[in-house]
Parts: C-alpha cells; sequence; structure tokens
C-alpha cells in the first residue's frame, strides 16, 4: 500500500507563491501520484510549533522569507552552501526524524547563468543588499574572477556586503544607490531589488549591455528587464532561478534525478499568464 509523502512551502505572506505550481507539475511528470505539496502561511514565531508538529509522512519544506535563518537552529544539520550565507531555502526530512537544510538559490543562480551562456565574467555588480543579495555573492563566488561592486542606501547594510564578501572570498567593492546607474555598465548585473526600485535605472541601459539577472519574476518583465532586452542585452528572470532552484528541491525531497526542468518552467509560465489575465 502506497503511502502519501508530503512537502510544502512556508512563510509570510505566502498566497502568491509558485512554488505548489512547479512541485506539482514535477510530480505528475515523474509518476509520483502519492505525493503533495502546500503551501502554509506560517510566520517565525509559529514556525517551530509547525515544525515539530510533523510527522514521518513529511520529506520536505521550502523556505521563503521571513523564515529562511528563522529555520536554522530548528534543524539537525546544514549544508556547507547553507552555512556559507546562514540561510536555507531547502529541508529534507527523512523518515527517522532528521531534519537537514540546504541553499538551493546559490546554484540555482549559478545554472539559470549557465543555461543562457554567462560561465565567467570578470566583474560584476549587485543591486541591492538584502538576503538574496548575499546568494547572489555566493553565486558570483563561482562565477566571477574579479571585484563585485555593490550599490547600497546604508553604511549598515555596506558593512553587511563587506562581511559577506570577506566570507565568501569575493571582492566586493561598496557603492552608493545614488550612482546605481554606474552599474549597468558591468558585464553581469544582478538586481535583488523589491519590484519597483530598480525601475529609475530603465533609461540609463547602454548601448549593448551585458547580462542582467532580475531576481523578480512578478510583475514581469520589469521595466529595467524591457528596456534591457531591447537594447540587446541578455536577460536572466526571477522565473528562471525559481524553477532552478525548485528541481533541485524536487531532486532532494523526492530523490528522483534529473528534475522535469522543461515540465516546470512551462507550469510556471503558464501561472503567471493565467494571473495577468485575471
Amino acid at each position: 500500500m502506497s503511502t502519501t509523502r508530503r512537502a510544502a512551502v512556508l512563510g509570510s505572506p505566502i498566497a502568491h507563491s509558485l512554488s505548489p505550481v512547479l512541485h506539482r507539475a514535477a510530480y505528475a511528470e515523474l509518476g509520483l501520484d502519492d505525493w503533495t505539496y502546500e503551501r502554509f502561511d506560517v510566520d517565525e514565531a509559529a514556525l517551530p510549533g509547525f515544525v515539530e508538529g510533523l510527522d514521518p509522512s513529511w520529506a520536505g519544506l521550502s523556505l521563503t522569507m521571513p523564515l529562511k535563518r528563522a529555520i536554522i537552529p530548528l534543524l539537525d544539520g546544514i549544508s556547507d552552501t547553507a552555512a556559507s550565507v546562514e540561510t536555507v531555502n531547502t529541508v529534507v526530512l527523512t523518515e527517522d526524524g532528521r531534519r537537514t537544510g540546504d541553499n538551493t538559490d546559490i546554484p540555482g543562480m549559478v545554472a539559470a547563468l549557465h543555461e543562457r551562456g554567462v560561465e565567467k565574467v570578470e566583474s560584476a555588480a549587485v543591486l541591492g543588499a538584502g538576503a538574496t543579495a548575499s546568494s547572489a555573492l555566493a553565486a558570483l563566488s563561482v562565477i566571477c574572477t574579479g571585484p563585485v561592486t555593490a550599490y547600497v542606501r546604508s553604511a549598515a547594510r555596506a558593512d553587511e556586503m563587506r562581511g559577506w564578501g570577506e566570507r565568501l572570498g569575493v571582492d566586493v567593492r561598496i557603492a552608493d544607490w545614488a550612482t546605481a546607474e554606474e552599474a549597468l555598465r558591468a558585464p553581469l548585473v544582478i538586481a535583488t531589488t523589491p519590484a519597483g526600485t530598480a525601475d529609475a535605472l530603465a533609461g540609463a541601459v547602454p548601448p549593448a549591455p551585458g547580462t542582467l539577472f532580475d531576481v523578480l519574476y512578478e510583475p514581469w518583465p520589469t521595466v529595467l528587464a524591457s528596456r534591457w532586452s531591447a537594447a540587446g542585452g541578455t536577460v536572466v528572470g526571477g522565473l528562471d532561478l525559481l524553477v532552478h532552484q525548485a528541481v533541485l528541491q524536487v531532486e532532494q525531497m523526492t530523490g528522483r534525478s534529473p528534475g522535469p526542468l522543461g515540465v516546470m518552467r512551462v507550469a510556471g509560465e503558464q501561472a503567471l499568464a493565467a494571473r495577468e489575465r485575471r
């Protein structure tokens, strides 16, 4: 008799997460008819109780904000990748109750760039200095051979980015957000800012730009991504990141590899298109 295996994405707010769409599409393609994937609105205060209440049917969790660091004390161990940025977005649960954390955002970023032909760059720029920016620095530690300039709004954020750079072995240089238009001349620009923040930079996109990795996927395309693409530059979007990191989550949680990247991407595109029609 088959036993249902459960997985879910946790966060707050969580209603607009595409993770259920992606994971369910993967399960269907892999023939995992007895697997379910749900979403739960869980904040930091409720997280310990939720985790303690999980039974052996649970195979994994995806974590989004604000839980990516709050989950760490509740785990039995985390991967070196997750430890490098003190951020966990994936938990694999075994039937004996062990909980192991990983970060698939970092290899997901690298894979998304590789898919668009970006293997190595001599320098890069990061717009923003939040949690996603630290993952971006970790990804750049793999593909960037030279300095990374981080454009930030405050001294505190600048200190954080310098600290992550030292920890990750990345030569991080700090620039004020007021000069962020200069970032667009870098061969690779990773925009990690909230929706709308980088729109004002669109008018400064140079002729023949390099590669823009904008981590947003809704609304898409962003104003900056549209202008970048129109100028002939390569654009990597948030859905690319979401799909690549989700593939790795599916592989870890189900033990089935490779995950169905193409099927998951199509499911994500269809879901976003349906939202736009509403």
